[in-house]
């Protein structure tokens, strides 16, 4: 009878292949019809599975004395602080409280740029926010060329302008809905009446919604500002970006001129 040897056996033979014999103990099972586990208890197959023990959870402590009875203290999340609850009263006084006031930007005062321009201007020109090479000067850069053209053509110098923005420094995806929650057109509104122009352009589709007014759709429309006791001819348009991206906003806005100024288009 030929001797079978294990696999223990074989793997001190070197001659033989041990891959090969596992390969072959395999085979041989299969031939035998054995090619599956089998369980010899029976299952029940439908039965619902016993759901797993939930873990003991110590229960709390019991309330100290001088704590018994009482409800628990919720603690609310602050209100986000409010721009401007005491604003300045005169045009120089605001346009310093523009340049330091905290709540403005989160406590950052850095790179912010004052408005520029006299008080009492025949045109106030509103936009959203600063160029982001401004420094000393607001509106320095291409947009700022873009405007100076089109107060020349309306017939101003561009000093004769007050320029001002909504934001007092570059901020590229400002939290808009949040600004208008914490009174931004409040602010606003105030620097407005203490520029006191006698027309106001506003460039920038994020600014109107500040006063209470729905943007985009009504904005065409809106030829008045009233805040404050101010009531001034009004003229919305795109941002400086927007008009410089899109020629054809340009025409649109120079229409809405000659129709804010009674004159007629030549």
């Amino acid at each position: 009878m030929q001797e079978v040897k294990s696999l223990t056996d074989m793997s001190g033979d070197k001659d033989h292949d041990i891959a090969g014999a596992v390969a072959a103990a395999f085979d041989w099972w299969r031939e035998a019809g054995v090619d599956c586990d089998f369980l010899i208890d029976p299952v029940d197959w439908l039965a619902v599975p016993e759901r797993a023990h939930a873990p003991q959870i110590d229960a709390p402590p019991p309330l100290r004395a001088e704590f018994a009875g009482t409800d628990p203290v919720v603690r609310m999340a602050p209100e986000p602080a409010r721009f401007g609850a005491d604003l300045p009263a005169d045009l120089a006084a605001f346009e310093a409280w523009w340049l330091a006031e905290p709540s403005l930007d989160g406590g950052r005062s850095d790179r912010r740029v004052p408005p520029r321009g006299p008080a009492g201007a025949e045109v106030m020109v509103l936009v959203t926010e600063p160029e982001a090479e401004d420094e000393e000067r607001l509106l320095s850069g291409v947009q700022g060329r873009l405007l100076d053209a089109m107060l020349k053509a309306m017939g101003f110098a561009p000093d004769e302008a007050y320029v001002a923005t909504a934001l007092p420094r570059h901020t590229p995806l400002a939290d808009w809905p949040a600004l208008t929650a914490q009174g931004l057109g409040a602010v606003l509104a105030r620097h407005v009446r203490l520029a006191a122009p006698k027309r106001l352009i506003v460039l920038g589709g994020n600014i109107l919604p500040l006063f209470g007014n729905d943007l985009p759709n009504s904005a065409q429309s809106l030829r008045e500002f009233n805040h404050e006791g101010l009531s001034l001819p009004l003229l919305p348009g795109p941002d400086l970006a927007a008009l410089l991206a899109r020629p054809r906003g340009k025409a649109r806005v120079w229409q809405q001129w000659l129709e804010l100024t009674g004159q007629e288009q030549s």
